[in-house]
């Protein structure tokens, strides 16, 4: 099992961010993880909150060894060409540690407050099919044509290609099962969704049933969800038992309320013994 961490990317000083992310690199976490979102989503009153692909590309340069991304990018922030370019230059200033993990965004508030477009539903899930085509094509092909109804690019080609080859690898954060699922089924290295894991067990199975209609072998895509530090360590250490038995490979940790102490806890029981 492999274990991210997420620093909780709001209502802290730029180095506190920094501080967690030194910690969470020299303490064996396989990813640290931000959110892309440009105000705080709970608590009283206005609060800082860092954009999270600039400050992946800053973290990069304070850490050396975990890799990086947000859980997820939200495709309505950014044009998908835009998107592409951006991830070309953290994973080179990163060395080759970005994770590229993409979704089709959900504050609607946060678009309200900054005057960001929200597409209803349906749209937006159409253009986020057509955002996955665009980032993959722009990260591997010169020339890269697409005429879809929400996005086209023409005859375009971003250089340098990424660190990774062919691309780093393409999260997709997704739990609905008639539209977004068969998209992660379809492009995804790697299957993010939030749940208990008995609820998202059987949704692993049909995603397997996704890829292969989509012509994929299900055993490429890797499973990963989230993890609370809290509570009993027993509990944390059954709960974990049950994600590995599901077939989940990857686990992002949940910044926990005891903080720092807590997760030092967690490094020891568990990335250490």
């Amino acid at each position: 099992m492999r274990f991210g961490l997420d620093l909780a990317q709001q209502r802290m000083r730029f180095d506190e961010l920094v501080g967690r992310a030194r910690f969470a690199d020299e303490a064996g976490f396989d990813g640290i993880w931000g959110f892309d979102h440009f105000q705080p989503m709970y608590g009283e009153g206005p609060g800082e909150c860092f954009e999270g692909n600039t400050t992946l590309a800053a973290l990069s340069g304070h850490t050396s060894r975990a890799r990086l991304g947000l859980l997820v990018t939200g495709m309505t922030y950014r044009h998908p060409a835009v998107f592409a370019a951006e991830a070309i230059t953290i994973d080179h200033a990163s060395g080759g540690r970005f994770e590229l993990a993409y979704g089709a965004a959900w504050f609607d508030h946060e678009h309200r407050a900054l005057g960001i477009p929200f597409p209803p539903t349906g749209d937006r899930i159409d253009a986020f099919e057509e955002a996955v085509q665009i980032v993959r094509g722009l990260l591997t092909t010169d020339g890269f044509t697409f005429e879809g109804r929400h996005f086209q690019v023409q005859d375009a080609t971003l250089r340098p290609r990424p660190v990774q080859q062919p691309h780093p690898p393409l999260w997709i954060g997704a739990s609905g099962e008639r539209r977004t699922m068969p998209i992660a089924a379809k492009y995804a290295d790697v299957w993010h969704c939030y749940g208990p894991v008995e609820v998202l067990e059987p949704k692993s199975e049909r995603i397997s049933g996704h890829a292969e209609a989509a012509g994929r072998d299900p055993a490429t895509i890797l499973r990963a969800s989230s993890l609370s530090l809290d509570g009993d360590w027993e509990e944390v250490a059954r709960t974990i038992d049950g994600w590995r038995d599901a077939g989940f490979g990857y686990l992002v940790c949940g910044w926990p309320g005891e903080g720092r102490g807590r997760v030092e806890e967690f490094v020891e029981r568990f990335l250490r013994s």
